[in-house]
């Protein structure tokens, strides 16, 4: 019997819409490929669900998200809502409750797309932008002073911890080696 993996959607707001149903598609491919099976379930947590109830998610999200193998999030925000309130009410607790200290982001150029980088090959653009995602500007470190006056001001401290960026590059071994068993499967 295939192995079967339940995932939380996600699609937030925006573009998410229109993406998230074509990831769908593409991993529902990569499991028949592959020899799984995925399951989903679609969250209506967004800028939207906001405007309406006056929350991201429901205060028990992230107990209901822990039922799942895996989250798929789309793109969260909206002009009409402060940045800080899709931050706070949905990003952060998502990164901190599942400790997803890291933003991986490949990046390639593909045979066939058009790009600025056009007079590129295929290969030539093949690197991974990582970031962080619950430290740095995320550690709530800092605060306000004279709040309201003329002499306001805001203070900040960045906290990168060790651990976070030992394991980083520990990953980067093996995120090495899944670059080249992934290359000889093409």
């Amino acid at each position: 019997m295939a192995k079967s993996y339940r995932v939380a959607v996600i699609a937030g707001d925006g573009i998410g819409h229109e993406v998230m149903p074509e990831g769908i598609t593409a991993m529902e491919r990569a499991a028949r490929a592959y020899g799984f099976d995925l399951s989903w379930n679609q969250f209506d947590w967004s800028c939207e669900r906001f405007a309406k109830t006056g929350r991201m998610m429901p205060e028990d999200g992230l107990d209901r998200l822990r039922l799942y193998d895996a989250v798929y999030l789309g793109a969260v925000g909206h002009p009409d809502v402060p940045d800080h309130v899709s931050l706070w009410g949905l990003l952060i607790p998502l990164r901190r409750g599942f400790h997803q200290y890291v933003n991986l982001r490949p990046v390639r150029l593909l045979a066939g797309v058009q790009s600025p980088l056009r007079d590129r090959a295929p290969g030539d653009i093949d690197f991974y932008v990582v970031r962080e995602n619950n430290e740095g500007e995320y550690s709530e470190i800092g605060g306000r002073l004279y709040t309201g006056s003329d002499f306001e001001m805001a203070m900040q401290q960045t906290v990168v911890h060790s651990g976070a960026r030992g394991d980083l590059a520990n990953r980067r071994s093996g995120w090495a080696l899944l670059r080249k068993q992934l290359a000889r499967r093409r």
